[in-house]
């Protein structure tokens, strides 16, 4: 397929994210290349849709990240089904920039299996890194960056610890085929400044090769994984990957001339007071945490080994809430958090709990995500405040539900994957909220404080 001289009209791209805070990272992308996108944060009714009917990329963020197999197969089909009657010509499944994920839990493969099902495509391209978030894949191996130094994913100091999905594999196709049975293949980055890659793509596709993985470690790489996505992707396309799927797409077209590369202006005012709760163990975020605080943010620990039992959980929010408005009434921005980064004596003693108890470490963790999405709804709402902020992608995603938002659509950049953005409710209380969601790999140390000015600088 010859690439269009413009784009078509109507949705270009619809997308379902497996975390909150990572489907606000693709909403970003697209936004601030100057194409209208919105994110809602649950299945639209047809109304809401029509709100947005004019807008070019639709996002729906959910939290299958966190759930498994069986959750997976029960609620994404009518996701799916619903993005496949918006009528894009490609559909994104996006999932975490680390690849968050196993068999058990958060099943990328499990998700793919689903997806093709549903929406179809001859192939589904696999686009993780997105060198603006610090993430490169080579040779199919994905390295992040942390403080500055590159790591492969399984020597990660976030990644190879995470609590949920350790990753213990760097190669992506390895990591995934323990997760579907479909055939796997990579186009590296040789191929692709060697110009080779769409014969590599054309083997690919004539082996019935179903998923192709597509390096990319800089600038070139990225608008080269662009054109082999958007160039073919025949009448409907099914792919998957972080934020880079649409960094991928937007270089492709900015580089092709089909949108325009001039730098666009988008601001935000600074907050008087802002709100912030976290549920993140990243070293980022508790590096972020720890800046806030030496800036004058006041800190509430919030004691989730209580989750394990809900009339003392209930008690122990209504402590924090209280905590919370009392920073408030003292002129400071209360900031509630479960752990300051993973070394934090709260991670093992939250572990150590759940066994105890004999409880679900997924029904903790849930209540643990809605329990700081109660006491930042009580404290927006009697401090009332206009500016939030929750931390930590599992997090984001029950927190976000209890506000009653429906959708986001973006305001400002505050960090790469993070956004400032306006909430749309019908509460009139959050008529007017801004919020932004943190992935724990997300922000440099003053995030929080960024976010109360209302821009990264």
């Amino acid at each position: 397929m010859s690439p269009s001289r413009s784009l078509p009209d109507g949705p270009l791209l619809s997308f379902y994210g497996d975390d909150f805070t990572g489907s606000s990272a693709a909403m970003e992308v697209t936004a601030f290349a100057g194409l209208p996108t919105v994110l809602f944060l649950q299945t639209p009714t047809p109304e809401q849709l029509a709100q947005f009917s004019n807008y070019r990329v639709i996002g729906i963020a959910g939290i299958a990240r966190s759930q498994g197999p069986e959750w997976m197969e029960w609620h994404l089909p009518p996701i799916f089904h619903l993005l496949r009657s918006l009528e894009a010509p490609i559909m994104h499944y996006k999932v975490c920039s680390t690849f968050d994920s196993a068999p058990h839990v958060g099943s990328i493969g499990r998700a793919i299996d689903i997806g093709s099902r549903i929406l179809g495509g001859m192939w589904h391209p696999l686009v993780v890194g997105d060198s603006g978030m610090g993430r490169y894949q080579v040779f199919g191996n994905l390295f992040a960056m942390a403080n500055g130094v590159g790591h492969p994913l399984n020597e990660h100091p976030t990644m190879a610890r995470h609590p949920v999905t350790p990753m213990d594999d760097a190669n992506l196709a390895r990591h995934l085929a323990k997760q579907t049975t479909k055939k796997i293949a990579l186009i590296d980055f040789v191929a692709m400044k060697q110009g080779q890659a769409h014969i590599r793509l054309a083997a690919h596709l004539t082996a019935r090769t179903e998923i192709i993985l597509l390096d990319v470690l800089d600038e070139e790489t990225l608008v080269e994984a662009g054109r082999l996505v958007w160039e073919n992707r025949g009448e409907r396309l099914f792919g998957v990957g972080s934020q880079g799927f649409e960094a991928a797409l937007v270089a492709y077209w900015q580089a092709s001339g089909l949108i325009s590369t001039e730098p666009k202006q988008f601001r935000a005012s600074a907050a008087s007071r802002i709100a912030c709760v976290s549920g993140s163990v990243s070293p980022v975020t508790g590096a972020q945490i720890a800046f806030a605080v030496d800036n004058g943010f006041a800190p509430i620990p919030l004691d989730a080994t209580l989750a394990v039992d809900a009339p003392t959980w209930n008690r122990e929010l209504a402590r924090a809430t209280e905590c919370a408005l009392a920073a408030l009434g003292q002129s400071r921005d209360p900031l509630v958090y479960t752990a300051v980064g993973p070394d934090d004596a709260a991670v093992p003693a939250l572990r150590n709990a759940i066994a105890t108890a004999g409880a679900s470490a997924i029904t903790v963790n849930d209540r643990i995500g809605a329990g700081l999405g109660s006491i930042l709804n009580s404290v927006l709402r009697q401090g009332r405040l206009d500016r939030a902020v929750i931390a930590g992608g599992d997090t984001s995603g029950h927190a976000a539900s209890v506000l009653g938002i429906y959708a986001l659509t973006a305001i400002a950049p505050i960090a790469a994957g993070s956004p400032l953005c306006g909430a749309h409710t019908s509460d009139p209380a959050f008529g007017a909220l801004e919020i932004a969601l943190k992935g724990g790999q997300v922000g440099a140390p003053d995030f929080f404080c960024a976010v109360r000015r209302g821009s990264a600088n």
